[in-house]
C-alpha cells in the first residue's frame, strides 16, 4: 500500500469515528422531540438511509434499503407520528452552529425550487425558480446556511406559499397547513429565520444573500438583530451619496481606474479566479431607531475580461477592509454547495411529499444528514491536517461520504428474496393505483355527461 493510501486509510478511520460521535450527539440533542421511542429510532435510520448509495430517495426506496416490508412506517413517521419537528429543527441548528462555531461566521439566505407534477403538493404552483431556470410548477423554499471557517451546513428552511396559495382555504385544508401560517415574502421569511438564529444564541456576524434579499426591509431587520451584511442588489438599485441619489451603475462609473483592486476570489479546475473590486462609501437608509449609522458601502465586482459588473450593498457596525467584504461575498456561494449536497446526496428534492407535516419532516431529516456529514468532515479535516500530505487535497463532502459508505454507513439490503418481495409490492401497488384512477375517470366522465 502506498503512502497516500495509508494516509487515506487513516482518514477513513478518523471519519468513521467522527461520524459515529456526531450522529450520536445530535440524536441525543433531539431525543425529547419525539413522543415515542419508535419514531426517534426511525429518524436515525432515515438519516443513515439518506446517505446510502441509492438511485433515488423516497419512502419506497428508503424502506426497501432499511429492510422494511413496506413504506408504511416511514409514511406514518412523516405524516402522523408524534414529532415536534420545529423543536428538532432548532436543536439541530444550534448543535450544528456550535460544532462549526465562528464569531465571524456568515449566515447565507437563498431559495431553491423542486419541480412537481401536480398542484396537490403543499405550496406547489407555477412560479419562478432558479433551479429550474425559469417558470415552472414547483415548490420553492427559503434556506439558511451557516458558513464558518471550519465548515458549512443548512440550519433552517421555510416553505414559500404564494399569495394565492396561502389564501386558498381548500388546498390548505387538504394539505394540513397550520392556521397560523400566513403569506410572507421571501425576505420576510428570511427575517424570521434570522430572529430564530439570534434567539438560539447562534454565533454569526454577517448576513449574505442574492438580489432577492437586498431590499430595505430585510436589511433593516438584520441591523436590528446586530448582523452586518453584504447583500447583492440590482444594477438599477439607488443609493444616497454625498453628491446625491445615484444608481449603483452610475456610482461605479465614477470609480477612478487606479482605485480598482484585483483580488483572488477562489480556486477552480483551471486555476485561481480573480476579479477587480472597488468599494464606495454611501449613506445608510436602513438604520433602526436607537442604532448608530455605522459604515455603509457599495461593493463592486468587475470581471477581468468581459467587464461585467455585480453590486453588493454592505453595512458593518465597525470599519472593515475591502478584503473582509470580498471574503463575505465569496462565502455566499457555500449555500450553492449545500444545495448540491442536499439534493444530490441527502434527498432534499426527492421526497415526493404532499402535505405540510411530511414536507417539514422530510426536509428535517435531509438537513440532519447534511449537518452530521458537515460536522464529521470538519472534525476529520482538523484531525488529519498535520499528518496529511500536501499533495492530497482535503476530502470533499462527497469524497468523505464514499469513505463512510465503506466503513460505517449501513448498506442497502440486496438479498434476492427481499428484492423479489419489493418488486411484487411495487407492481401490486401500481396496479391498485391504476385501477383507482380508472374508476375515478369513469365517475368524472359520467358526471359530466
Amino acid at each position: 500500500m502506498t503512502t497516500y493510501q495509508e494516509q487515506v486509510a487513516v482518514e477513513a478511520t478518523i471519519a468513521e469515528q467522527a461520524w459515529m460521535t456526531a450522529l450520536g450527539a445530535v440524536t441525543e440533542e433531539i431525543a425529547d422531540c419525539f413522543g415515542r421511542r419508535e419514531p426517534r429510532a426511525l429518524a436515525r435510520e432515515m438519516c443513515e438511509a439518506m446517505l446510502m448509495e441509492l438511485d433515488t430517495r423516497n419512502c419506497w426506496t428508503l424502506a426497501e434499503a432499511l429492510e422494511h416490508g413496506g413504506p408504511h412506517r416511514l409514511q406514518h413517521f412523516l405524516s402522523r407520528a408524534s414529532v415536534d419537528h420545529d423543536l428538532a429543527r432548532d436543536r439541530i441548528a444550534a448543535w450544528t452552529a456550535g460544532e462549526l462555531a465562528d464569531p465571524d461566521a456568515v449566515l447565507i439566505v437563498d431559495e431553491t425550487g423542486d419541480e412537481k407534477s401536480s398542484t396537490d403538493c403543499v405550496g406547489a404552483a407555477h412560479q419562478y425558480s432558479g433551479a429550474l431556470g425559469g417558470l415552472g410548477l414547483c415548490q420553492v423554499a427559503v434556506h439558511l446556511t451557516y458558513a464558518s471557517r471550519t465548515g458549512h451546513a443548512p440550519i433552517d428552511r421555510a416553505l414559500y406559499l404564494g399569495r394565492e396559495w396561502a389564501a386558498d382555504e381548500e388546498r390548505r385544508l387538504l394539505t394540513h397547513v397550520p392556521d397560523d401560517i400566513e403569506f410572507a415574502t421571501k425576505p420576510q421569511q428570511a427575517a424570521v429565520m434570522l430572529q430564530r438564529a439570534r434567539d438560539l444564541g447562534i454565533q454569526a456576524r454577517w448576513l449574505a444573500g442574492d438580489e432577492v434579499y437586498g431590499g430595505r426591509e430585510l436589511r433593516q431587520a438584520a441591523r436590528a438583530l446586530a448582523f452586518d451584511y453584504a447583500l447583492a442588489v440590482r444594477t438599477d438599485h439607488r443609493v444616497d451619496t454625498a453628491v446625491g441619489r445615484l444608481t449603483v451603475t452610475d456610482l461605479a462609473a465614477r470609480v477612478p481606474k487606479k482605485s480598482w483592486m484585483r483580488l483572488r476570489t477562489g480556486h477552480g479546475l483551471k486555476g485561481d479566479r480573480h476579479y477587480d473590486w472597488a468599494v464606495l462609501g454611501i449613506r445608510p437608509d436602513d438604520t433602526p431607531d436607537g442604532h448608530r449609522p455605522g459604515h455603509a458601502a457599495v461593493l463592486v465586482r468587475r470581471h477581468r475580461y468581459t467587464r461585467e459588473l455585480s453590486f453588493y450593498r454592505c453595512h458593518s457596525a465597525a470599519p472593515v477592509t475591502l478584503a473582509d467584504l470580498v471574503d463575505v461575498v465569496c462565502r455566499r456561494w457555500r449555500v450553492e454547495e449545500d444545495f448540491q449536497m442536499a439534493k444530490g446526496v441527502c434527498g432534499l428534492a426527492q421526497g415526493q411529499t404532499t402535505c405540510w407535516n411530511s414536507w417539514m419532516r422530510w426536509t428535517l431529516i435531509s438537513m440532519l444528514a447534511a449537518a452530521v456529514l458537515a460536522v464529521a468532515r470538519a472534525r476529520t479535516t482538523t484531525a488529519t491536517t498535520a499528518t496529511t500530505s500536501s499533495e492530497l487535497v482535503p476530502p470533499s463532502g462527497r469524497e468523505l461520504l464514499r469513505l463512510l459508505r465503506i466503513t460505517v454507513l449501513p448498506r442497502p439490503r440486496r438479498e434476492r428474496d427481499h428484492l423479489l418481495h419489493w418488486s411484487a409490492w411495487r407492481r401490486h401497488h401500481q396496479h391498485q393505483a391504476a385501477q383507482a384512477h380508472r374508476r375515478w375517470n369513469n365517475i368524472t366522465a359520467t358526471a359530466t355527461t
